[in-house]
C-alpha cells in the first residue's frame, strides 16, 4: 500500500510537545541543575588558578574549559561525563514510553508517519540540549568575563562557539543511542541499564582494555622494546581503537579547539615539529582541520545510529 502526502507531516507538532515536556519535565530540571552547579564550582576554581597566569595570554578565556586550577576535574572532563547522562536521561524511554503508555497506536493513527514521530522526538531532544549547552556557554563566558576582567577576543569566541557545536554532536551520538535502545527494547529500565552500561564500558573501561588489545593486534617491536620507546604500529592500533569510544572522539576534539598550541591528536611525528615554535598557538584553520576527522566521526555515528533506530522502528508492529 502506497502511503500518502509528505512522510514529514506531523513533524512540527510531534517536535513542539516533545520540546515542551522535556523541558518541564522533572528529571531534565535535576540534571541540569547538577551540571550548573558542579560546572560553576569547577570554573570558580579553574578561574583562581589563571589569575596566576599573565594576563597577556590571548586564549585565557578558553582556559575555564581546560583548567581545573587545584581540582585535577575540568569543565572539558566534566562534561565529556556528565553529557551522556543527560542525553540518555532524554531518549531511553522515548518510544517504548509510548508502547508502554499504549499511545502508539493513537498516534499513529493520526495524520502522522513513523518518519515524523520519531523524526520529531530525535530533533526535540538535540534541540533541549542545544539550549542546556548554550545556558552553560553562556555561564561559564560571563563568569569568566566579570571575574577575571578580560572581554574575550574574536578568535576566542570562534573557538569556543565551535566547541560548543562539537558538544552538541557528542551528546547527539549519545542521544540517538539512547533512542535506539528504547526502540530495540520495550522495557524503559532495561533501555536505561544498557546504556548506562555502554556509557560506562565506552568511557571508562573500554580506554584501559586499548593497550592489551593493540599489542595483541601489532606486537611491540623487540628493536623500540630495547631502547625503551614505544613501536609506531602498536600506537597507531591504540589511537585508532579508542576512537571507537565517543568520549575520546569528543577529547580530542575539544582540545585542539580550546588548546590553541596543540598540533596533533595521538602520535606526534618529527615532521609535525619542524619549523613550529612550540607553545605558539595555532591559527583556527589549522586547529579545525586537526580537529576535523573526530568531528565528522562524531556526526557519522549521530547518522547510523539514528537510521538504525528508524530501520528497526519502520519494521516493528504497533498493537493497540
Amino acid at each position: 500500500m502506497r502511503r500518502e502526502g509528505s512522510p514529514w507531516q506531523g513533524l512540527g507538532p510531534v517536535f513542539v510537545k516533545e520540546l515542551s515536556d522535556h523541558i518541564s519535565s522533572v528529571r531534565m530540571l535535576v540534571l541540569e541543575i547538577l551540571i550548573i552547579v558542579i560546572a560553576c564550582a569547577v570554573v570558580y576554581v579553574a578561574i583562581d588558578g589563571i589569575r596566576q597566569t599573565t594576563a597577556e595570554d590571548p586564549f585565557i578565556l578558553l582556559k575555564l574549559f581546560t583548567t581545573g586550577g587545584s581540582s585535577p576535574l575540568s569543565l572539558l572532563v566534566i562534561l565529556g561525563f556528565l553529557i551522556p547522562l543527560m542525553a540518555i536521561a532524554l531518549g531511553f524511554d522515548a518510544v517504548n514510553g509510548e508502547h508502554n503508555g499504549r499511545t502508539m497506536s493513537r498516534i499513529l493513527s493520526q495524520p502522522i508517519y513513523r518518519d515524523a514521530l520519531l523524526a520529531g522526538k530525535f530533533l526535540a531532544g538535540l534541540a533541549t540540549l542545544a539550549i542546556a549547552l548554550l545556558c552553560l556557554w553562556l555561564l561559564v563566558v560571563g563568569l569568566g568575563i566579570i571575574f577575571l576582567g578580560v572581554p574575550p577576543g574574536g578568535e576566542e569566541v570562534a573557538r569556543s562557539l565551535v566547541f560548543l557545536l562539537i558538544t552538541l554532536a557528542y551528546a547527539g551520538t549519545w542521544l540517538a543511542l539512547a533512542i535506539l535502545l528504547s526502540i530495540v527494547f520495550r522495557s524503559a529500565a532495561t533501555a536505561v541499564l544498557v546504556a548506562l552500561g555502554l556509557w560506562l564500558f565506552l568511557s571508562l573501561i573500554w580506554p584501559l582494555m586499548v593497550p592489551g588489545f593493540a599489542s595483541l593486534i601489532s606486537p611491540p617491536d623487540p628493536r623500540y622494546v630495547l631502547f625503551g620507546l614505544p613501536t609506531p604500529a602498536t600506537v597507531e592500533w591504540e589511537h585508532m581503537l579508542r576512537s571507537i569510544s565517543p568520549n575520546e572522539l569528543f577529547n580530542g576534539a575539544a582540545i585542539s579547539l580550546l588548546a590553541p598550541d596543540t598540533r596533533a591528536i595521538g602520535t606526534v611525528y618529527m615532521s609535525q615539529l619542524q619549523g613550529a615554535i612550540m607553545g605558539s598557538p595555532l591559527p583556527l584553520s589549522e586547529s579545525l582541520a586537526i580537529a576535523w576527522p573526530q568531528a565528522v566521526a562524531l556526526i557519522a555515528g549521530v547518522i547510523v545510529l539514528f537510521v538504525a533506530g528508524y530501520v528497526v522502528f519502520q519494521r516493528q508492529e504497533v498493537r493497540a
